[in-house]
C-alpha cells in the first residue's frame, strides 16, 4: 500500500472526488515518481510540455492499479494542472499570484496560507503538503538567484520574474517551520488624480505637494509598513519636469516612475561566500557621480541616510524618499539616529542642521482598520536655533467607523502659512490659492 485510503466500495460510489488529505499524498506521489522518472534520463523533458503531461498521466494509471482506487477524471485533470505549476515554478501558490487583486501572500508553515487583499488579511484553504514540499518550493525559487537556505543561513531575500519581494525565515529562526512573505506590485500605475478620487488626499493637498515636487523641495514620505509610503512615491514623481534627470536607489526594485529619464539602482545582496555585496550607501554615493537632478531613496532605513541628507543640501533639490516612522516629529528624530549610526563622531548640532536644511516637506500616511490608506499629515520643517520642529499644514480629521468597517472623515488644512509658498513665488512659480485657503474639504473614505 502506497499510503492512500482505500475507499470501501459499499459505502461510497467508486468515482466519488478523493478527500484533500488522499489527493495531497496521491500528488505528493506522482510528483515524486515523475521526478525519479526524470532523474533517471534528462532534465530536458521537463521543456516538453506534452512529455510530461503523457507521463504524469501513466503515473496516475500506475498508482490506481496499485492500490486498486479509482481516480476520478477531475482529480487526474486537477494533478496534472497543479504538478506543472510546481514545476513552473510557484506550486500551490500559483492561483494566488494570478489573483492581482492580492497584494501580500504570507506562508506561516505548510499549512496556513494568508493574503492581504485591500489592507485586509483573510486565510485560505492552500496549503503545502509538508515541510519538505514548503523547502523544495523556497529552494526552487531562491536557487536561480544563487541563494540558499540553511541553518547557518536562516534568512533570505529575494526578487521573483514578476517583479515580487520575497523573504524567507526558516528554523531555529522561527519554530513554525518555513515562513514566507511575498510583497506584490500592483501592475496599474496609481496616479495623484487616483489618490484623490479614492480619498487619499484632497485637491488641495494634490496642489500643494504637485507645487512642492515641481518646485525643487526635498520630501520624506512616512509611515508604516504596507501603509502606501511606496504608492505615494510613484505618484508624486510623475511631477517632476521631464527635463530633469531622476536616479532612483532601492535595496529592492519597487519603484516604477511615469517619467522619460530615470536610472533604477538596487543594491545586491553578499552571496554565500560573503563577497561580492553592494549596499544602499555605496549607491547614493554612486548616485551623487551620476549627474541626477534628483536622486530617489526608496527607504532609508541605515548608514545612507548621511549620504541622502549630503545629496540634498548639496544641489540634488527636489529629492524624494521613505522612512518608517509613526509621526512627523518620530521622522525628524529617527532621521537623526539613523544619521548618528552612520558617522557617529559628528556632533549632534551638525545633524539637525543638516536635516533642517535638507528636508522641506514631510507626509504622513496612515493605513486604517477597514484597510484604507489616506495622508493624515502634511507638515514643513524649521528650524529655530537650536530647535527642529514640524508645523503642521493638513491633517486627516477621522469623523466616525461605519458598520461595514469603512471610516470616514475630512481632510482639514489648518490654517498654517505655507512657509515653502514664499519661497516658490520669489522664484518666479504661482502659487494656488488653495495653499492659503484654510477652509476645510469634505472627502470620500477612500482606498489606496
Amino acid at each position: 500500500m502506497l499510503g492512500l485510503v482505500r475507499t470501501p466500495p459499499s459505502r461510497e460510489p467508486p468515482h466519488k472526488a478523493l478527500s484533500a488529505d488522499d489527493f495531497r499524498r496521491l500528488r505528493k506521489l506522482v510528483h515524486d515518481r515523475l521526478i525519479d522518472s526524470i532523474e533517471e534520463e534528462s532534465a530536458a523533458v521537463l521543456h516538453n510540455l506534452a512529455e510530461v503531461k503523457a507521463r504524469i498521466g501513466e503515473i496516475v494509471r500506475e498508482l490506481a492499479e496499485d492500490t486498486g482506487i479509482t481516480v476520478p477524471a477531475s482529480d487526474r485533470d486537477r494533478v496534472e494542472k497543479e504538478i506543472l505549476e510546481e514545476l513552473g515554478g510557484m506550486g500551490p501558490l500559483a492561483p494566488l499570484m494570478l489573483d492581482r487583486t492580492i497584494s501580500d501572500i504570507l506562508v506561516n508553515g505548510p499549512e496556513e496560507v494568508w493574503v492581504d487583499r485591500g489592507g485586509k488579511l483573510t486565510r485560505t484553504d492552500v496549503r503545502f503538503d509538508d515541510d519538505a514540499h514548503l523547502r523544495r518550493f523556497l529552494d526552487r525559487l531562491i536557487s536561480a538567484q544563487g541563494r540558499h537556505l540553511d541553518a547557518s543561513n536562516p534568512m533570505v531575500d529575494a526578487k521573483l520574474p514578476d517583479g515580487s519581494r520575497l523573504h524567507a525565515v526558516i528554523p531555529p529562526l522561527c519554530a513554525l517551520g518555513a515562513v514566507v512573505s511575498i510583497r506584490r506590485f500592483a501592475e496599474e500605475t496609481i496616479t495623484a488624480s487616483n489618490l484623490v478620487e479614492r480619498g487619499a488626499m484632497s485637491p488641495a493637498m494634490l496642489d500643494l505637494l504637485q507645487l512642492a515636487v515641481g518646485t525643487g523641495q526635498n520630501i520624506v514620505i512616512a509611515g508604516s509598513a504596507a501603509a502606501g509610503k511606496t504608492t505615494l512615491l510613484n505618484a508624486l514623481a510623475a511631477f517632476v519636469p521631464e527635463n530633469e534627470r531622476i536616479v532612483t536607489v532601492e535595496e529592492t526594485a519597487e519603484l516604477k516612475l511615469a517619467h522619460p529619464h530615470v536610472i533604477p539602482l538596487e543594491s545586491r545582496p553578499t552571496n554565500v561566500e560573503g563577497r561580492g555585496g553592494v549596499d544602499l550607501r555605496s549607491l547614493v554615493r554612486t548616485a551623487l557621480r551620476m549627474r541626477a537632478d534628483r536622486i530617489v531613496v526608496g527607504e532609508v532605513r541605515g548608514d545612507e541616510v548621511m549620504d541622502m541628507l549630503q545629496a540634498m543640501n548639496v544641489g540634488h533639490d527636489g529629492s524624494l524618499t521613505t522612512v518608517h516612522a509613526n509621526s512627523p516629529r518620530d521622522v525628524l528624530r529617527r532621521l537623526e539616529a539613523l544619521a548618528h549610526m552612520g558617522d557617529a563622531g559628528l556632533p549632534r548640532d551638525s545633524i539637525r542642521d543638516m536635516i533642517g536644511s535638507a528636508v522641506q516637506i514631510i507626509v504622513q500616511v496612515m493605513r486604517f482598520r477597514d484597510g484604507s490608506r489616506r495622508i493624515v499629515s502634511i507638515s514643513e520643517v524649521i528650524q529655530d536655533g537650536e530647535t527642529l520642529g514640524t508645523v503642521e499644514l493638513y491633517r486627516f480629521q477621522a469623523e466616525r467607523m461605519e458598520d461595514d468597517g469603512s471610516m470616514t472623515g475630512r481632510h482639514v488644512a489648518t490654517g498654517a502659512p505655507a512657509r515653502f509658498a514664499e519661497r516658490v513665488k520669489a522664484l518666479g512659480f504661482t502659487v494656488p490659492q488653495s495653499l492659503v485657503a484654510t477652509e476645510s474639504e469634505q472627502v470620500g473614505s477612500g482606498h489606496d
